[in-house]
């Protein structure tokens, strides 16, 4: 079964039409520029993880930019955020500075964990981290639900991304469980990308579409939404945010996207057809994303040319930064661990 029939959530194109009218140039052009700017810092990025520049693990989000960013532009930055390693994007959707994350990156001083946590962890004022434990955030994202229903604020959810390699593990199910149980105000995000670390997902998962027939398990809704296309996305987490707010009760989400890179910068992906890559990449979220704002009238092709570039710019940039930082003090190392 394709991706494109197992999107259930209802998104069409005349909704397509009323949302690009109500959300305005401005809105729509700053949207498509943090998808350039994902982009653009995962490729410079990677070039420096592949020149030595870069140590540890390196998860890029290529191919999976419309998510996260449609579901920030829905939701605002006031909720909870969590998280897994393919942490970049996150970061730089809740305001962490480029030259911040590529420093982190580089091990540096000035990096958003002073160096200390590399690729895979990095934080923001309501970005709870990202986790490198498959499935091991899910507890914390739950926990912070449950703050949410303790404090009594209504209006906030806790929004938790997992890869569809982590929906089988344990503590997912015990987290969406007790999220059920409790009714907390959690959404649980699986982006779909198709293959966890190197598996299909078909020979992984044993009940597909995931979303829709996991939940009935925990009596809670479940949805499958197009995770390559920005404004199925949008629309999908602003009214799930919604649903989550007025029902008091937690929410499955499958994003059904592909990544266009391997699971980390050191897989070669060699269990993947080249041409199964090449026509994932005919529904980059970015290309569709553009087609859409050109065949509307809301930028043309040059601008868009423009918005890229400066985007690379400030990725450019922000290597630079981080090749002039300095390394932190060794003396510094045991500073802020809990148990040397």
């Amino acid at each position: 079964m394709s991706p494109k029939e197992k999107i259930h959530y209802q998104f069409l194109e005349a909704d397509k039409k009323k949302l690009i009218k109500e959300l305005g140039k401005e809105t729509l052009c700053a949207a498509l520029q943090k998808m350039l700017l994902i982009r653009n810092f995962e490729i410079r990025a990677e070039s420096a993880y592949l020149a030595g520049k870069v140590g540890g693990f390196f998860h890029s989000y290529i191919g999976q930019e419309a998510i996260q960013t449609g579901c920030v532009e829905a939701l605002g930055l006031e909720h909870w955020y969590t998280t897994t390693y393919r942490c970049h994007a996150l970061a730089l959707l809740n305001g962490v500075e480029p030259n911040q994350i590529m420093a982190e990156l580089y091990g540096k001083k000035t990096g958003n964990a002073q160096g200390r946590g590399g690729s895979m962890h990095l934080y923001a004022d309501h970005l709870l981290g990202g986790f490198g434990i498959v499935g091991g955030h899910l507890p914390i994202a739950t926990g912070a639900g449950f703050s949410l229903k303790y404090q009594d604020k209504k209006d906030l959810i806790s929004i938790c991304y997992m890869g569809d390699g982590a929906f089988v593990q344990g503590a997912v199910h015990e987290s969406i469980n007790l999220a059920a149980l409790w009714d907390l105000p959690c959404l649980y995000v699986i982006e779909n990308n198709q293959w966890g670390m190197g598996t299909a997902v078909n020979r992984a998962v044993c009940n597909q579409p995931i979303a829709e027939n996991f939940s009935k398990g925990y009596g809670i809704k479940g949805y499958t939404i197009d995770g390559m296309d920005f404004f199925s996305c949008f629309h999908g987490f602003k009214t799930f945010c919604k649903e989550i707010i007025e029902t008091k009760r937690p929410i499955l989400v499958e994003a059904l996207t592909e990544r266009f890179k391997g699971h980390s910068v050191s897989d070669p992906g060699l269990y993947r057809e080249k041409e199964a890559l090449e026509e994932a990449k005919k529904k980059d979220p970015i290309i569709r994303f553009k087609h859409d704002l050109i065949d509307h009238k809301i930028i043309t092709e040059e601008e868009y040319k423009l918005m890229d570039k400066e985007m690379k710019d400030i990725a450019v940039k922000s290597m630079e930064f981080a090749e002039n930082s300095e390394d932190p003090d060794p003396l510094t190392l045991e500073e802020g661990v809990f148990a040397p």
